[in-house]
């Protein structure tokens, strides 16, 4: 495979996800804040629960496998190894139907254990619903490997959205369901659960329809594979520290969650009102989220990619991809960030129906959180090219060093009355923030012509500055004129938002030619922005 071919797989794998993502994040929305609406507050911090101690298992089960997989078959793949590539794929089925088998029972098995040390018993249900969802991704995340080593992003969307789909149909129906029926919180964010694992079954029989046809086509070769224990311990030696990595972060959140729940509880506060808090925290966690989602496609891609060219020699494109990527990551994440910190009331209004006390709560909780998006993209970029690299055991000290801190700021901060709650995005923002200073000094010094991720984080930093002034008059000049509708405050400030983020970044070459030349169409694009 050429190199421009390389980088055309790059950008357009990452073209094809973040439709994909666009997608699913907005049935999410469609999925969430309705939930959040009927299960109230408190009843979302129980689905959130659940999800979060799934998160732990997910993270231990399929963090790093699907990487390893990625990286190894795009290696086969280059050097036309196909026998290795059916190996791989073997093995690395073998290792997710054990850790899916074993997260699933423990999950299912221990629901009100699980729910009594996070502080939330009446989590039991969503989390015991949750359970067989674990050996579903896991089954999932073997096809998406192999689909992904081949730089095949396609199934890996479609699957995506396909989830989404069923799960707000099944999820939405089963909350309403149960609440009527039943009258329980508890049982209802278990029944909106019951729509994720619907979900997730019905992703495996797509992806093994379209894995069966693909499979199938590899070309016959001569190669000799490894034996199954060599690509077994290849494997591990690849996904251990990229797992330990990610299990690290999710553990930490769990543990951050236990922590300030304990500590409001501690400090006089109800129950009742500290499941609230908890519920308006997670809200504004979700918002947080969705542009951080937009990084993921980014990350996915240039692990085969690069990893290609370094097995083919051609180091100087390897550079050159990382480099686009760090562009284009800060061209999404630096406006997002900029965007929610001064539109972080209406949006928590709108998205979050909050009004009051809460409001103010959610405002301030947005606020440090939409600070910290631009953080975690750079860590999650970073993160990807040390990966690529071969050197995944960095990235995961750097974690724990930032984990660390975060659970110191999340117990000093909450324990304080006039913080409480604020503490705990104050210690999210600091562990990416830590994180992300670790992971640049450690691209300097692992890789001996390192990407200029922050020289290419400057431009896309000014166009988005430009367009914060722009929205910040905007908002403030509906707020003067005496305007109250939330939608309009919201929405009108975004357009002006993106027109003026838009000039900015074509003018200061925010977004390069070469990078446009690589998305299809990309020739028209470029002559139309006239780079």
């Amino acid at each position: 495979m050429s190199n421009k071919q390389e980088g055309q797989n790059f950008l357009q794998g990452t073209a094809i996800l973040a439709m994909a993502t666009a997608l699913v994040k907005i049935m999410g929305a469609v999925y969430k804040i309705p939930l959040n609406a009927i299960i109230g507050e408190q009843g979302f911090g129980y689905f959130n629960t659940a999800y979060e101690i799934y998160n732990v298992l997910l993270m231990i089960s399929t963090a790093g496998l699907p990487v390893a997989m990625s990286r190894m078959i795009s290696q086969a793949n280059s050097l036309e190894n196909y026998n290795q590539v059916r190996r791989i794929y073997a093995a690395a089925r073998s290792i997710f139907l054990t850790f899916g088998i074993v997260g699933s029972v423990l999950m299912t098995a221990f629901c009100r254990q699980l729910a009594r040390f996070q502080n939330q018993p009446d989590a039991w249900a969503a989390i015991g619903f949750l359970g067989p969802c674990v050996l579903l991704i896991c089954i999932i995340s073997t096809f998406r490997g192999f689909f992904q080593g081949q730089g095949n992003m396609v199934p890996t969307s479609v699957s995506q959205v396909i989830e989404a789909v069923v799960k707000l149909v099944v999820g939405m129906g089963s909350a309403v369901l149960l609440l009527r029926s039943t009258g329980s919180v508890s049982l209802a964010a278990g029944g909106a659960i019951l729509g994720v694992t619907a979900s997730c079954l019905i992703s495996v029989v797509y992806l093994f329809i379209v894995f069966r046809k693909h499979f199938q086509r590899l070309p016959r070769s001569k190669d000799k594979p490894w034996s199954y224990q060599e690509t077994v311990k290849a494997l591990l030696l690849i996904a251990i520290p990229i797992t330990l990595g990610s299990a690290c972060l999710q553990i930490i959140t769990a543990l951050a969650s236990k922590i300030y729940m304990g500590r409001l509880l501690a400090s006089g506060i109800s129950q009742r009102s500290a499941d609230t808090m908890r519920g308006i925290h997670v809200m504004t966690q979700t918002i947080f989220n969705m542009p951080c989602a937009f990084i993921t496609p980014i990350t996915v891609s240039i692990i085969p990619a690069i990893t290609a060219q370094l097995t083919t020699g051609d180091h100087a494109d390897a550079r050159k991809t990382e480099e686009s990527a760090a562009r284009i990551t800060g061209l999404i994440a630096i406006p997002c960030a900029i965007g929610l910190a001064v539109l972080a009331r209406p949006i928590t209004a709108l998205l979050g129906r909050f009004s009051g006390a809460g409001l103010d709560l959610a405002e301030k909780l947005m606020f440090v959180l939409a600070v910290a998006i631009a953080f975690n993209a750079i860590v999650m970029v970073t993160t990807a090219i040390m990966q690529a690299h071969g050197h995944a055991g960095r990235p995961v000290t750097n974690m724990l060093i930032g984990g660390v801190l975060n659970l110191i700021a999340v117990y000093v901060l909450t324990g304080n009355p006039d913080i409480n709650i604020l503490g705990t995005p104050i210690g999210i923002l600091v562990c990416y923030v830590s994180i992300s200073i670790l992971n640049l000094f450690s691209l300097r010094t692992l890789i001996d012509e390192p990407p200029a991720v922050a020289r290419n984080l400057l431009r896309p930093f000014l166009s988005a500055a430009l367009m914060g002034l722009g929205v910040t008059v905007c908002y403030k000049g509906l707020m003067a004129l005496g305007v109250d509708s939330r939608l309009v405050l919201c929405a009108l400030p975004v357009v002006v938002g993106v027109a003026i983020y838009a000039v900015a970044a074509v003018r200061l070459r925010a977004i390069t030619r070469s990078d446009c030349l690589l998305l299809p169409k990309g020739q028209r694009i470029a002559d139309f922005l006239k780079l």
